[in-house]
């Protein structure tokens, strides 16, 4: 499959969605030569910072590499399985942990769920921008924790890579075939029960 037919995976939704929501997808062909500028950065996570969270405490830090520096090549080296074959070639790699314990000693209850807000927000605010973002749960928590010195009230959730698309045909198999695939949910009245 060409850049060009995977860069208008529109989804088959039930019902109107914003383009930025309807078009994102995570790819995992990035192109290796081309970065993200400052502020194309920068606003993906502003929109993070401006998500919503319980109480407004914003449980959530980000570890921002960029390909080519020291920290970048560490989250490489923590990632795992196919995630290693294809993340190396995102223009940045983003570390996201979840503040579960703040300063005394009190539990986030709800420090994953409101990170995961926030990293949504990035990533739309990414596609908006012309950017892909693919989040990956393959990878060594605590190693991550141990490179960074996060300490314990932090716990790495998810990586995300983003950057710009790049050709499916440099990804191996099976990565290749998955890149293609047609993209697939459950239907809404399956997920969703509504009292009227």
């Amino acid at each position: 499959m060409s850049i060009a037919e995977t860069t208008t995976r529109s989804a088959d939704t039930s019902a109107p969605l914003l383009p930025a929501l309807a078009d994102r997808w995570s790819p995992r062909a990035f192109d290796p030569s081309i970065g993200i500028d400052d502020l194309t950065l920068r606003s993906a996570l502003e929109a993070a910072r401006w998500s919503p969270s319980a109480a407004n405490t914003q449980p959530w830090r980000f570890i921002v590499a960029r390909r080519g520096s020291e920290a970048f090549d560490t989250i490489v080296e923590r990632l795992a399985g196919f995630n290693t074959v294809w993340a190396a070639s995102a223009a940045v790699l983003i570390v996201a942990a979840a503040e579960v314990v703040d300063e005394e000693g009190k539990e986030l209850r709800w420090a994953t769920y409101d990170l995961g807000q926030a990293v949504a927000h990035l990533t739309i605010q990414a596609h908006h921008d012309g950017l892909h973002a693919h989040q990956m749960g393959g990878f060594d928590a605590e190693a991550l924790r141990e490179a960074f010195d996060l300490g314990e009230r932090y716990v790495p959730v998810s990586v995300t890579a983003l950057g710009t698309l790049g050709d499916a045909e440099a990804l191996p198999e099976p990565l290749r075939t998955r890149e293609s695939a047609p993209r697939t949910r459950r239907p809404l009245d399956e997920i969703a029960v509504v009292h009227a």
